[in-house]
């Protein structure tokens, strides 16, 4: 490249001073967008959830806290839904912000004449749902011919069904309004086999497709419908299994950042979803899983 040509590619733009125009380049313009160029700090709120009323189901503990903590900081009013009513209470007074005071509710999720009552109440006191966290789970571990049938609809009711009966109750005000923010707790097991799981891995392979479906009818009424995979996190779902030290040794091995998740390692992803700043963000599982899932 000669001196001539390198001095024709850089050159320095002080403030005020209006950028070269180029006879064959024109300036970059988004597609049926904003015109180019972008005011400075044009996007510096696409995170800000401040105005919406977020529910938390399953809010009372575990991944969901930690998620209903992080969209309260982004400015979100906040709904917690748990079947224990002291476990959302506690949450709820953590989640108080100035002027964003949160409120608590107990909730089945397997009840869906309850689902119904508990979403009224909480769009009647708040105006509407913006943005929903399906987060309620349990699990239960054992071989495959020891699960009773009794077993399998427990996880199956509350991990699937669950999922479900919130979101279609959810759903048909954000339909109605126009705007919706749907995420999902799935799992990594909704790709990987374990063992001794077999009813936990249909249900979060059940959300993965089921996201993919609401998506692809909601999509033309502004709502947006996704899930976040995370590999083995610690949590009260987990402890158990993880305190068996060959069992941890094994599960860390596979895991190539080389550790277990944390809850907080998850809300970033969680507030991306349920933001302004994923709005072409539809029907997708984020893994959130260390690089599990990418080896």
């Amino acid at each position: 490249m000669s001196e001539d040509d390198a001095k024709r590619r850089l050159r320095l733009v002080r403030p005020g001073e209006e950028p070269p125009v180029s006879a064959t380049s024109p300036p970059p313009s988004s597609h049926q967008g904003m015109p180019f160029p972008y005011p400075p700090g044009i996007f510096a709120n696409l995170f800000d959830l401040t105005g919406k009323t977020a529910l938390i189901v399953g809010g009372g503990g575990g991944l969901s806290r930690a998620i209903a903590c992080a969209m309260a900081d982004f400015g979100a009013r906040i709904a917690i839904a748990d079947m224990n009513l002291a476990n959302a209470e506690t949450t709820a007074a953590a989640c108080d912000r100035p002027g964003a005071d949160a409120m608590a509710a107990m909730l089945d999720v397997t009840d869906p004449d309850m689902v119904e009552d508990v979403v009224a109440q909480i769009e009647a006191q708040t105006g509407g749902i913006d943005i929903l966290l399906n987060g309620a789970g349990i699990t239960i571990r054992k071989p495959a011919i020891d699960f009773t049938p009794e077993d399998w609809m427990a996880v199956i009711n509350t991990n699937l069904s669950g999922v479900f009966y919130v979101t279609q109750a959810v759903g048909r005000g954000m339909l109605q309004r126009g705007y919706g923010r749907i995420l999902s707790i799935g799992s990594v097991s909704s790709l990987l086999g374990h063992p001794e799981n077999q009813p936990y891995a249909a249900a979060k392979g059940g959300i993965a497709i089921m996201t993919k479906s609401f998506a692809t009818e909601w999509a033309p009424y502004g709502v947006t419908i996704n899930a976040i995979g995370p590999a083995y996190t610690q949590t009260e779902l987990t402890r158990n299994i993880l305190a068996d030290p060959h069992v941890q040794s094994k599960l860390v091995s596979r895991i190539p950042t080389g550790r277990f998740g944390l809850p907080e390692d998850l809300v970033g992803a969680a507030v991306f979803l349920c933001s302004e700043s994923a709005r072409f963000v539809n029907g997708q599982t984020l893994y959130i899983d260390g690089g599990l899932t990418a080896d």
